[in-house]
């Protein structure tokens, strides 16, 4: 399973805005994280298709993964006032299709490994739809979740690190339920967060939520193949 990443420190304030600002950056983040599914796609299938993330197992693995992905998100940060940032945010997504073709791939050496991926990718859209549904409805201010969340984030990530040199199914399996969890809560939170105006940039607010939703997908497969695998 690649590392669990979350690169948000902000511990959230919200942000008052008007309604016009607030529908329109939830609407274009909604549209951006829709294009942004394509390259990920596109990025695993070419990932599963040459192989050509096989090699990066254990540390090396480790080292591209973390590399990349953080040195795209300094990098979407950075243009993401600019005409740059889509296309950016559109690589960075590519380069996580890549990432996740290693574990794609090996769930589709199961013999129901196709059901599986179709299974978390429904779980994923589950949670989406739930998250989005009660961002709209919830009142409360959610901002002091997010020191918590990105507390919880952090020690997955430092877990997932360990276990890559530790190698123990049972953490593995341990890091991916937590992740689920961390990462829907997070959802929500970000969600809510740009319902509320606490976001008015919608490249950040894709990046954010599509980090989610990529944790919690790559988690729920990864223990799809561990306890749904058929190996026969």
């Amino acid at each position: 399973m690649n590392q669990p990443i979350d690169t948000r420190g902000r511990f959230g304030t919200a942000a008052s805005g008007s309604a016009l600002q607030r529908n329109k950056v939830l609407r274009n983040t909604y549209w951006l994280l829709a294009l942004s599914m394509l390259p990920t796609v596109l990025g695993a299938w070419i990932g599963v298709q040459t192989g050509i993330t096989a090699a990066l197992t254990g540390g090396l693995g480790l080292i591209v993964f973390l590399g990349g992905a953080f040195g795209f998100m300094f990098a979407i940060e950075k243009t993401k006032n600019s005409a740059a940032g889509v296309p950016v945010l559109l690589g960075f997504t590519f380069f996580m299709g890549l990432m996740l073709s290693r574990l794609i791939g090996s769930v589709l050496g199961l013999s129901n490994g196709a059901s599986l991926i179709m299974t978390a990718f429904a779980g994923t859209a589950g949670v989406f739809v739930v998250m989005a549904s009660l961002s709209t409805v919830i009142k409360r201010d959610l901002s002091g979740m997010g020191k918590w969340l990105f507390i919880g984030a952090l020690a997955i990530l430092i877990g997932g690190v360990i276990n890559v040199f530790v190698g123990s199914t049972a953490m593995f399996a341990t890091i991916a339920t937590l992740a689920i969890v961390i990462f829907s809560a997070y959802l929500l939170y970000d969600l809510k967060n740009i319902v509320d105006g606490g976001e008015t940039n919608y490249i950040s607010a894709t990046l954010a939520v599509y980090l989610d939703l990529f944790n919690i997908f790559q988690s729920l497969l990864a223990l799809l193949g561990i306890f749904g695998g058929d190996r026969d």
